[in-house]
Order: C-alpha cells, then structure tokens, then sequence
C-alpha cells in the first residue's frame, strides 16, 4: 500500500498569484459574477445530464478550451450563413467578452450543472434562435435555428474541443474516450436541434466533409479573423499570451481552412516555439485556476 504524502503549504506569494490571475481569467470567461456562477452550477443538489465519469466533463474541465475556443471560432466563420447570423446579431465586435461568457456559461451549465438548468439553458439558447433571420450579402436567407445550421457549428466546435484538448489536455484520451466525448457532446447537440449529431470521431470526420462544398471565406469571416488574431479586445499585458493562444489555435487548423482565411504556414515554430508557449500556457491557466490545495 502506497503511503499518503501530505500536502505542501503553497508559498504565499506563489498563493496570493494564484488567487488573482484565476480570478481574472474568471472574471473574462465568466463575467462579474462569475465565483457565485460556478458555486450555483457545481453546489446545487439535483441530477445532472452527466455523471463526473464521462468524457465531456474531462474536455470541457480543461484549460486546452481556450485553444479549442479560438479554433472554433475561426472554424465556424467559413460557413458563409453561420457568419452572416454571427455578423449580423451576436455583436462580437462591440461585446465580445459577453458573447464569450454567455457561451462559456452554457457550456458548463449544460456539461455540469442540474438537469433542470441544463435544460432551461437549451430553451433559451433555442428560443433566441428563432429570432435570428436575415439575408446575406449575396441574397442569401439564413435562420439560426436551421438544423443543418446548428449541424455544422456542432461539428466545428467538437471538433475544435478535442483536437486541443488531444494536443494540450491535461490527460488526453484515448479513441474510446474521445468517441464518448462526441456521444455526450451530440446529448447537448440533439437537444438544441441538430438532426443526427456525429457521435464517434469517424461520423465526424465524414460530417465534416460532407460540409465542405459549402465552405469557404466571406468579407465577414476575413473580417472576423482578423479581429480575433490581429485586434483582440484585451489588455496590453495579456496581449502576448492571447498572441501564443491564437497562434496554437491556427496550427490546430486543417491546411485548407487556413487557406481559406490566408494565414501563412510557419513549419519551424509550428513544431518548435508555439506548441511549447501552449503547453506552457494552459498549465499556467489550469494552475491558475485550480484551488489550491488544503493545508495539513
């Protein structure tokens, strides 16, 4: 039988660093409230949609999100209508924290919290869904609600959460695990409104596939790219890592979408300098935001 080794008391300092840069990254992922937030979605007694076993809380836990985040953006913005919705009525470029915090808020109600608040998370989400209406610029119409809409967004951001998260996870999974993960994610999925969600990483690479005749790089995704990569609406000092961020983000990329968006290839720092800030940057901002451990 292994001994029990006793915590070591964390250096003040190192402690009182830890408190503040957690709180910060909370403060931007999750808005004012979110301390209260988190109690309210992991304290509240009830039934859940996941057990603490399943795959998706392990992705969605982990700090490889901010990486997956950011790729799924980029990835999302190639369907021209899923841009145009985005464009016309999500209004990231006058909020963009609060567009991420409604997003990371559902996230983590619908992966951790009650079923019921899961639940109500999806009603809301679909009934603003069914407001979104327009055009695009080619005279297209698109709704936001449309199935085969909601079909691909999914597939972008699943797709983005586990690639990063089976680049830079804490502890990746295997393909058993990843293939549970998509079954969890397509409960979510199928309860928005997508038709047939992928549930293994087979069906997702073919999903993914059969989408791309429809893909391809609009003013607005150019636009929205370069406002993600190039002007992020962050403080001087969080400029450099959001840079290293954005950076793993594009590598985790396929070659055609960069193409599309015209990001360049950097084959040296793309297996050298920025697969090392991002392994670098997640363990700092998943140090940051675990509780320390008890004192003896």
């Amino acid at each position: 039988m292994q001994g029990v080794t006793a915590h070591q008391p964390e250096i003040p300092g190192l402690a009182a660093m830890r408190r503040r840069l957690g709180a910060e990254l909370l403060a931007r992922v999750a808005g004012e409230q979110g301390p209260a937030a988190r109690r309210r979605i992991h304290e509240t007694p009830g039934p859940r949609w996941f057990d603490p076993t399943r795959p998706i809380r392990t992705v969605h836990s982990d700090a490889s999100m901010f990486i997956g985040g950011l790729r799924a953006l980029l990835l999302q913005s190639l369907h021209p209508l899923a841009m145009a919705a985005v464009a016309g009525h999500s209004g990231y470029r006058g909020d963009p924290w609060g567009r991420l915090q409604r997003t990371s808020t559902f996230l983590a109600v619908t992966t951790f919290g009650t079923a019921e608040d899961a639940q109500h998370a999806v009603d809301h989400v679909r009934a603003v869904h069914q407001q979104i209406r327009g055009v695009t610029a080619g005279g297209e119409p698109y709704h936001a609600a449309d199935p085969h809409l909601l079909g691909w967004v999914h597939a972008a951001e699943v797709d983005s959460f586990l690639r990063a998260h089976r680049a830079y996870g804490a502890h990746p999974l295997d393909d058993a695990g990843y293939d549970g993960y998509l079954a969890d994610a397509a409960t979510v999925a199928t309860a928005l409104g997508v038709l047939d969600p992928p549930r293994t990483q087979a069906e997702l690479a073919a999903r993914l596939q059969a989408y791309r005749p429809e893909l391809h790089a609009t003013p607005e995704a150019l636009d929205a790219a370069r406002f993600i990569l190039f002007h992020p609406p962050v403080p001087l000092v969080a400029l450099p890592p959001y840079t290293a961020l954005a950076a793993n983000a594009v590598t985790l990329l396929p070659t055609w979408a960069r193409r599309q968006l015209g990001l360049p290839r950097l084959p040296l720092l793309e297996h050298t300098a920025i697969p090392l800030a991002g392994h670098a940057l997640t363990a700092t901002i998943r140090w940051a935001m675990t509780p320390p451990p008890p004192p003896p």
